[in-house]
């Protein structure tokens, strides 16, 4: 049996951008997303701590070192800039193999640093 799992997890990273006029999607700083273990195009959940939000879309890589967290075309509606979120990725794994699994979960600093 293949189950879904928690992979990996920015937690509570500030949104430093909200463009409604771009394709959807999240724009991530390529830092964290090495840090997380994520890659651009994979889905991820959104989970906004300011009002609540709960969202999906896919990742394009962002400026490396900028620190960027950006909500694109639909999902702009859905934060404002300066909201805290959290980015979570899950994976499917076999039932044995999600019992001993550990995912990677990152702690920005302020700017959304390392």
């Amino acid at each position: 049996m293949m189950i879904e799992v928690l992979k990996s997890k920015l937690h509570c990273v500030t949104v430093t951008e909200a463009n409604l006029n771009y394709m959807g999607s999240i724009t991530i700083d390529e830092d964290l997303m090495d840090a997380a273990g994520l890659i651009a195009g994979e889905k991820v959940q959104i989970v906004d701590n300011n009002n609540g939000e709960r969202f999906e879309t896919y990742i394009i890589k962002g400026r490396r070192g900028s620190g960027d967290i950006c909500l694109n075309g639909a999902a702009a509606r859905k934060v404002q800039v300066g909201d805290v979120c959290i980015i979570i990725a899950y994976a499917l794994m076999d039932f044995d193999e999600a019992k001993t699994y550990k995912p990677t979960i990152v702690f920005p600093k302020k700017g959304n640093k390392l």
